[in-house]
């Protein structure tokens, strides 16, 4: 079992979210606590390598795993989403 840590962006990111997608979100961090048995999760690359990212409908959360730690960077609409 991992224990899952957001940033202070991601709990920013978290509070901003519609009540609806809130609730979905929070269930994928629940998720994320089964890390490494967490289904969807994809390694991203290029200047963002060594993070992951996890889908829930138009939503991303991007993260990384460090050790027993699933660290949360960011959540955000996927509308630009990767860009700076």
């Amino acid at each position: 079992m991992a224990e899952v840590k957001l940033t202070r962006q991601a709990m920013d990111d978290l509070e901003q979210l519609p009540l609806v997608i809130h609730g979905r979100v929070i269930k994928v961090l629940e998720r994320l606590a089964q890390w490494p048995a967490v289904s969807g999760a994809k390694p991203l690359r290029h200047g963002l390598a060594g993070c992951f990212r996890v889908r829930t409908g138009d939503y991303r959360i991007q993260f990384r795993v460090d050790g027993q730690t699933v660290l949360v960077e960011r959540i955000g609409h996927r509308d630009g989403f990767y860009e700076g």
